[in-house]
């Protein structure tokens, strides 16, 4: 009846008032017609008909049920849900209108307060999401209620960590006796899971810009885990400088697909923008300005943001390479000397960009600087499970040079470097983490016979395809393949007149299933990359999405099937989803194909 009325109102429109409000009588709803008389005095230009699963585009004047492309989507075809659900799912082909003050939190049962307080802080920001589709509706008068109940039955920590439940289900329903509200029941074992839940919710949301309401599905039930434990995306900032504004954006962006890893490469040999308390030489030799530093509340602020969208902050301090003129204030301070190689002649001796730069490995205050400052980036990530130690590029020619010693000599410095520093985080915190992650080089194919007593608290990750099968055998690993997760490649390279690489496309993304083929790695999850050279302000999240959504359906959904031709209208709906909440995804094809994907797709 409600889509009856709808529909009648628009098409009459052509009518005069006097007869569309007849007919409104005639329909007893007299006071839903009567605020929304003047809404529009044209017809839109088109409809859209559900055929065969297919939104197909018809001239309003041949047709005699007017229906929105968004509302077409979300009832006709393959289910929208970014990513898709890995269990049953059971969608109404109906839809209700409602309002964003209208979605209540009814009840909470949670084990501890702080995870009481985050689903609190994270229905907020549903809330916000949703006033931001609602941005431009013009509305009437027969909303529904939504009554949101959440049950988390488990964990009393809020945090995503490595062994963190993701699961969840989801139930929405009409309420029986009231006519007029909706209820969803949220259960989950975690905090994590319970928000994924409420993202999965918020998509069964959209504004309909003929009935200018949102609209949501009447009726839902949804079972879903993902199918890896770490989905990734990571952003260097070191090399040019983003806001904080931009990345909180981009934090949004993960939470929307469920990617649940901002993995943030905030140091390297071109700059330390990081400002910590105990180490505050750091960011004053090596930030680009005083204007382009992270203080303690902008990684603070982050983290929260994160937090409350189920995401954890992964700080990475790269070392020992990539350092840079940050480590150069060692002899000023009477530590000696922290860094050979700084500015190296010519640099591409030394290292992939310049500066170069690489930490003294014999020189014991180096590992009391990195003590102190690992001890406090962990305070404020509250990431206690995990951390990144860098690792990658490691040059040999720098220390041969320095200490005069052969190639399996340098590689027993690095083992003696990295082993050191685990030794010092485990005497300091009383264990290692879960997982401590280095990028997979050359050198760290000695980690299995070398470090035996660390070896199950180790993980690689890898860049390199070629590396995955013949070195990660049996060795905890994190996949980032720049042959098809780097989302820089295919923009050039700013000391190459002619860079190879190609462009990786959301498909190339999305295709890419590594497991398949090298079975014996233990394959933690996967990252995108976006390294930061030729990239600045502004560009951030244009240049990640939505390819970094496709990543983050094929790591959480994993369907066998790697056709894409099936996916292009999906993420092109949950694009549209994420530029209606201020998120400017750049589009992956025309306007025209948006209009009629049963003829691009």
């Amino acid at each position: 009846m409600d889509y009856f009325i709808e529909t009648l109102k628009l098409r009459s429109q052509i009518l005069s008032n006097n007869i569309l409000l007849l007919l409104c009588i005639l329909a007893l709803k007299i006071n839903f017609c009567q605020t929304t008389l003047s809404f529009r005095n044209t017809l839109p230009l088109w409809n859209w008909e559900c055929i065969n699963e297919k939104c197909l585009p018809v001239k309003t004047a041949h047709v005699s049920k007017l229906q929105s492309l968004e509302t077409c989507n979300m009832l006709c075809s393959s289910m929208q849900i970014w990513p898709q659900p890995t269990g049953s799912v059971s969608l109404s082909t109906t839809a209700v209108p409602v309002r964003s003050d209208m979605f209540q939190l009814e009840m909470v049962q949670a084990p501890s307060r702080i995870v009481h307080e985050h689903i609190q802080d994270a229905f907020g920001l549903l809330r916000d999401d949703l006033r931001r589709l609602e941005h431009g509706a013009r509305g009437f008068e027969e909303w529904r209620s939504v009554s949101v109940r959440i049950v988390v039955n488990s964990s009393d920590d809020p945090r995503m960590q490595i062994n963190t439940d993701e699961s969840y289900s989801l139930s929405l329903r009409p309420l029986e006796g009231t006519g007029v509200a909706l209820m969803a029941d949220i259960a989950s074992p975690t905090f994590c899971g319970a928000r994924h839940a409420m993202e999965t919710l918020l998509q069964l949301v959209w504004l309909d810009p003929y009935l200018g309401s949102l609209l949501i599905l009447e009726a839902a039930r949804i079972d879903d885990a993902p199918r890896f434990s770490y989905r990734g995306l990571l952003v260097d900032t070191a090399r040019n400088f983003f806001p904080i504004t931009e990345l909180m954006m981009n934090i949004d962006a993960m939470a929307a697909s469920k990617l649940n890893t901002f993995h943030w490469h905030i140091s390297d040999s071109q700059a330390f923008p990081l400002h910590t308390n105990s180490i505050p030489e750091l960011a004053n030799y090596g930030a680009h300005t005083p204007g382009d530093v992270y203080t303690p509340d902008d990684v603070r602020t982050v983290v929260r943001r994160a937090r409350l969208r189920g995401i954890r902050v992964l700080l990475e301090i790269d070392a020992p390479a990539h350092v840079g003129h940050a480590w150069s204030w060692g002899p000023a301070a009477g530590l000696g000397d922290l860094v050979f190689c700084l500015d190296a002649e010519h640099w591409s001796q030394y290292c992939n960009e310049p500066p170069c730069g690489q930490l003294n490995p014999q020189n014991n205050r180096v590992y009391d600087v990195f003590e102190r400052l690992f001890i406090e980036t962990v305070q404020l990530t509250g990431c206690e499970d995990m951390i990144h130690l860098g690792g990658s590029e490691i040059s040999e020619r720098c220390w041969e040079e320095q200490f005069r010693q052969a190639n399996n000599d340098t590689m027993d410095l690095w083992l003696h470097f990295t082993r050191t520093i685990l030794k010092r985080l485990e005497q300091r915190t009383g264990q290692l983490p879960n997982l401590t992650i280095f990028w997979m080089s050359r050198l760290s194919e000695r980690f299995k016979g070398e470090l035996r007593e660390y070896i199950q608290h180790i993980g690689l990750q890898v860049r390199n395809s070629a590396w995955t099968q013949t070195y990660v055998s049996g060795i905890r690993t994190i996949l980032s393949h720049e042959n098809a997760w780097d989302l820089n490649t295919g923009h050039g390279s700013w000391y190459e007149e002619n860079s190879g690489a190609p462009y990786n496309s959301w498909q190339r993304v999305y295709e890419h299933r590594p497991w398949v083929k090298h079975t014996t790695a233990i394959v933690e999850g996967g990252e995108a990359t976006v390294w930061s050279s030729v990239l600045s302000e502004g560009g951030l999240v244009q240049r990640a999405w939505p390819r970094a959504a496709a990543l983050a359906e094929r790591l959480w959904t994993d369907r066998p099937e790697g056709a894409t031709r099936p996916v292009h209208q999906r993420l092109d709906v949950h694009r549209s989803r994420l530029v209606a909440r201020g998120i400017q995804a750049s589009p992956i094809w025309s306007m025209w194909c948006t209009q009629n994907t049963y003829s691009c797709s």
